[in-house]
Formats: structure tokens, C-alpha cells, sequence
């Protein structure tokens, strides 16, 4: 059975009280069920009640102490709210050394009594989302995969690699810096089933003098302070995936040679005549548009189609909110590891920072943040002012809130738009304004039984 999320269950044996407090929380459009009998409500809790607890605590056959043990028996994350009278207050306070998260004392005011609910029900949504991060963290271990995400732009990147993976087609990566390039080609190979290693060369960091030699390799003596042979980039990689970082900073010369192994995949090491053949896949990956640079003469263009064959766009950050939380405790069980240090469980203004800030340095930045976090000291140290002091504008800080919540009842609903415009209490016009304003498809939160993860 199905429940509205973060919702009240109310347990009084007093029908004028039910009513009372089915009129307070309905006014402020707070979803609640009222019941009389506690053991009845307990039936409820058994069936996975997602929201709170709610219950007096003199009732006649099962009191509330014995509904709250028995509801935290079954689920020990409820949070569970006793309803007290003067006498009873140490009562309830020893209850909550037991596992209640709070009392309120009879008489109460209504808006105390919203507040309470509505922090109780924060509480339990704070603990649903890093449960929920903690299990997918540990689905996307199982399946392999270096990618962690599940916004659509990282669903759709990932079925993309598996459709081409096992193809010997050459790759074009785009992204920002820090965006990740290297995972995606990384796991692109992993994928691929080519038995031959990934190597890895960033040609922005390699002298111009030596990059060919790099690559190519060469024969003893076939240039001063040649003393012995070198096996090149090209022939380590054999059978297997050459990824080529920054490709734009390649020298213009160099390119042309590249370009006749790509056609001809076979090269020949600097002071050879020997011709050797070779199965390599060539990954490159770039922080411009090497298209609009082609254009221009600072990048080859016929080298740019060869490579061109396929191309992958890896998002910013500031473009998937939705995944920050989940890369970030991923990052930070990365920490735990380095540095033999635990960690408290993100709170809701923590999450909340994270969401707002515009993470120019994309993943690489995140990842720095989130050992910050784990060592204790504090998230944007470096920047010489915390994210809570950056002027991020209201409208934007709202519209992030506001997809990062409809993404995950998508989530919760498998992509069930009725139920979730039940969820969200929103008009159905309203949803899908809002689908259309966010490029959120429903269809890609419905039966993803290949849920990989995604980080970049």
C-alpha cells in the first residue's frame, strides 16, 4: 500500500482531539490519518508508513509507550511525537532517552503544533534521502561503473557509452574542466572488454619536444640523449584505449601525424622504418569547441572528423543539482578511507548549501569539498567565503530546490505521473509546466532495471 510522502499519523482515543488536530494539520496542508485505536495505527506503521508518528500517551488497552515501542521495534527511524499532559511530561522525557524524537504538552498552540510536525517530518525526509544516497551509492559500486548519477543528462549519457562501448569507434569527450573527462573514458574502456590497458596522456602538460616521443616512441639513438629504446603511447596501448586529454593543446605538426594513424592504425616509432600495425580505440577530450577552433585554423579539421566519430557531452554540475548530495556522499566515503576519519550524515542546511553553490570547478571542486567536510574544517575554505555569503539569486535557489523535489518523487513513484501529482498536491497542468520548464522526462525514472551510476 501506498502512502502520501511525509505524512502525520495521529493516534488519540479522544474523537474531539482527532478532530481538532486533523483541522491543524489539514490548514496547513499537512496529510494526516487520524485513529482512534492504536493498534490499528500500528497496522499502518507495518505496512511502511514513510511520514511520523503522532500519539497520546494514556489510552486504554495499548498506551503510547507501548505504540512507540512497538512502532520503533518495526521501524527504528520513525520519529515518533508523544502528546502529554503535565503529568506525564517525565514520563515522555524518559521516553525520548528510549527513541522518541519529541513530546508536545497538553494544552498546545496550533502553530507550535505545525512546526513540530513539519521539523519531525524533515527529520524523517533527512533520513529517507541519505538512506537512499547510501543504497544507491552501493548499487552503483556493484554494477561497476565510475559514473554516479541520476539526473536524465547522466541516464542518457551512460546508455549512450554502453550503446558504443563494445564498438571500435573513436570518441570525442566535451565537458568543463573538472567535469570528469577522464571517468567517462575510463569507463568507457572498462566497459569496452578490449583486453589491452587504458593510457592516459594529457597533451596540455607535455613539452612540445616530447609529446611525440611520447606517443610514437623511439629507437635507440634516433635523437640526442636517445641511449636505449622506448616503447611509445601508441604500442602500450595496443588493444586497448588511448585517451588523449586536452587534445586541443596538441602542436599542429603532430596532428597530422596522429591523423595518419587513426586512417591507416599503424605508426612508426622515431628512427624506425618499421611500420607496425595496431588495435587501439582513441578517446580524446576537450574543454572547448574544438568544432569553432577547427574553424578558426587552431585545430585541424580533418583531424577533428576522424575523431568526431562519436561524441560525448558530459553536464556541469550547476546543470544535474539533483546529483550533488549522492556525489558527495560518495566522495566522502572516498575520504573515510583516505584518511581514517568517519563522518556525520549530511544535514538538510548542508544540503541545502551544496545545491545553492554554482561548483565552477564542476566534480574536481565537489570532491575537494567533501574531504574538507570529512577532515573538519570548513566546505569552501579555499574560495575565502562560504557559499551561505555568495550572492546566488532567490529565483535560482528556488528553481534548484524545486526540480531537485520533483525529480525525486519521479523517483520514488518509478516516473508515475498521477502519483505524483498526488504527492506533490500540485495540479497536473501545474506538473507538467514544470516538466517542460526543467527538460525532466518522466519516462527515464520508470523501470530502470540497467541503473547504473554516474560521476564524472
Amino acid at each position: 500500500m501506498k502512502f502520501p510522502a511525509y505524512s502525520v499519523l495521529f493516534v488519540d482515543d479522544d474523537a474531539d482531539v482527532r478532530e481538532a488536530a486533523q483541522q491543524t494539520l489539514e490548514l496547513a496542508d499537512i496529510v494526516v490519518e487520524c485513529y482512534g485505536e492504536p493498534e490499528k495505527a500500528l497496522l499502518r506503521i507495518k505496512q511502511g508508513w514513510p511520514g511520523i508518528l503522532v500519539t497520546d500517551i494514556r489510552m486504554p488497552k495499548m498506551d503510547g509507550m507501548a505504540l512507540l515501542q512497538a512502532a520503533i521495534a518495526h521501524d527504528p527511524e520513525l520519529p515518533v511525537i508523544l502528546v502529554t499532559g503535565h503529568g506525564d511530561v517525565a514520563t515522555a522525557v524518559r521516553a525520548m532517552r528510549d527513541g522518541a524524537y519529541d513530546f508536545i504538552e497538553k494544552p498546545f498552540a496550533p502553530d507550535y503544533f505545525v512546526d513540530v510536525m513539519r521539523r519531525a517530518m524533515a527529520h524523517r525526509h533527512l533520513l529517507s534521502e541519505n538512506r537512499n544516497l547510501k543504497a544507491e551509492l552501493a548499487k552503483h559500486t556493484a554494477s561497476g561503473t565510475g559514473l554516479i548519477g541520476r539526473a536524465p543528462s547522466m541516464e542518457k549519457l551512460r546508455a549512450l557509452i554502453g550503446n558504443i562501448a563494445g564498438t571500435d569507434a573513436h570518441v570525442m569527450i566535451n565537458g568543463e574542466t573538472g567535469a570528469g573527462k577522464e571517468v567517462v573514458a575510463r569507463t568507457l574502456h572498462d566497459i569496452s572488454g578490449r583486453t589491452g590497458p587504458f593510457v592516459a596522456i594529457n597533451c596540455g602538460a607535455m613539452p612540445e619536444n616530447l609529446i611525440e616521443s611520447e606517443l610514437f616512441g623511439h629507437e635507440a639513438g634516433a635523437f640526442t640523449g636517445a641511449d636505449q629504446k622506448r616503447v611509445g603511447k601508441f604500442e602500450f596501448a595496443d588493444k586497448g584505449t588511448l585517451f588523449l586529454d586536452e587534445i586541443e593543446s596538441m602542436p599542429l605538426s603532430l596532428q597530422v601525424k596522429l591523423l595518419r594513424v587513426l586512417q591507416e592504425r599503424a605508426f612508426e616509432r622515431l628512427g624506425s622504418n618499421k611500420v607496425q600495425a595496431i588495435d587501439l580505440r582513441v578517446v580524446a577530450a576537450t574543454k572547448i569547441d574544438l568544432r569553432a577552433a577547427a574553424s578558426r585554423g587552431a585545430f585541424r579539421e580533418d583531424l577533428y572528423y576522424r575523431l568526431n566519430v562519436v561524441q560525448l557531452h558530459i553536464p556541469p554540475l550547476r546543470d544535474r543539482v539533483e546529483d550533488i548530495p549522492l556525489l558527495f556522499q560518495h566522495f566522502m566515503e572516498l575520504a573515510k578511507d583516505r584518511f581514517g576519519r568517519d563522518f556525520s550524515p549530511l544535514t538538510a542546511s548542508e544540503i541545502s548549501v551544496l545545491t545553492r553553490h554554482d561548483w565552477p570547478g564542476n566534480v574536481r571542486e565537489l570532491r575537494n569539498a567533501a574531504e574538507r567536510r570529512v577532515l573538519g574544517l570548513d566546505l569552501f575554505a579555499d574560495e575565502g567565503k562560504t557559499t551561505a555569503d555568495a550572492t546566488v539569486p532567490l529565483p535560482r535557489q528556488v528553481e534548484a530546490f524545486e526540480k531537485n523535489v520533483i525529480c525525486e518523487a519521479l523517483r520514488q513513484q518509478g516516473g508515475n505521473v498521477t502519483a505524483v501529482v498526488s504527492v506533490l498536491g500540485v495540479p497536473r497542468k501545474t506538473l507538467y509546466d514544470k516538466l517542460a520548464k526543467y527538460d525532466i522526462v518522466p519516462g527515464n525514472f520508470r523501470n530502470r532495471h540497467n541503473d547504473q551510476p554516474a560521476n564524472s
